[in-house]
């Protein structure tokens, strides 16, 4: 039973910034074998998600005096599906490449997430940025940019489903922890993205057609410290504060070469 314990204390704070989200719907039967048996996915008109999230990663430093950056600018490259944990929306991470040992070890050890070292480059160009990943087994090379003004995800829409959640769950020497993440909402622009090499995915995981794919300029965020599952908050973790943005226009997407669509089950 999850209890209705305060959220730990925030340890860590970072910047994201030039962040690809590209969205694949899936066969949630592909992923219950990849969760533990307490997390199930977490479905959206018979779908489960797959994620892959490209950012660099700016000022990182512990949640504290001296609050002085400790870590350069650090690639950064997750695939991530969606779960729920009796009844709790959060994020589940199958895999996260980073360019920093360092970083990598630490989140191994706090988090138990399942870091790989990767070697990463991020830059840009007149707007359009170039990421690319790459380490035995596993390859990411994508070209991105923002097509359209920046505004945050409809409560109910599928965009809103996919990005507003502040919470994740990991397993840790085979127990469940879980954390919270807290930033404004995400301020979405519709994007246009060109992936020229995709070997993120894991075995048995099908990523079905062409993705949804947005950009985000950048958000702050502060991440607690990781505590045992039992001990999360009933309700889902909130944004860290509000802000004002025009509505993203409702159930639109843009495909990768800048094709738009809008899905059924769009709210």
């Amino acid at each position: 039973m999850i209890r209705t314990d305060p959220p730990p204390a925030w340890l860590v704070a970072q910047r994201w910034e030039r962040l690809l989200f590209a969205h694949w719907p899936v066969d949630p039967g592909d992923l219950r074998s990849l969760l533990p048996s307490r997390v199930e996915p977490d479905i959206r008109n018979q779908d489960a998600w797959v994620s892959i999230v490209a950012f660099v990663m700016v000022g990182t430093r512990a949640c504290g005096p001296p609050w002085r950056p400790v870590l350069a600018p650090i690639p950064e490259l997750n695939v991530r599906t969606y779960v729920r944990v009796d009844d709790v929306p959060a994020i589940w991470f199958l895999s996260l490449d980073a360019s920093s040992s360092f970083f990598a070890t630490i989140g191994r050890m706090l988090y138990g997430m399942r870091y790989h070292v990767a070697e990463m480059h991020a830059t840009e160009d007149g707007g359009r940025v170039r990421f690319r990943s790459e380490r035995p087994g596993a390859a990411f090379d994508v070209t991105y940019t923002p097509a359209g003004p920046a505004a945050t995800a409809e409560p109910g829409s599928l965009e809103h489903f996919l990005v507003e959640r502040y919470r994740l769950f990991s397993e840790r020497r085979g127990r469940l922890i879980t954390a919270v993440v807290a930033h404004e909402p995400w301020p979405l622009q519709p994007a246009h993205a060109r992936i020229d090499v995709n070997e993120m995915p894991p075995p048995g995981v099908e990523l079905r057609g062409e993705p949804i794919v947005h950009f985000c300029r950048s958000v702050s965020a502060v991440i607690s410290a990781p505590s045992r599952a039992g001990t999360v908050r009933g309700d889902d973790a909130r944004p860290r504060r509000a802000r004002r943005s025009r509505r993203l226009r409702a159930g639109k997407h843009v495909r990768p070469g800048g094709r738009a669509r809008v899905p059924a089950d769009a709210a």
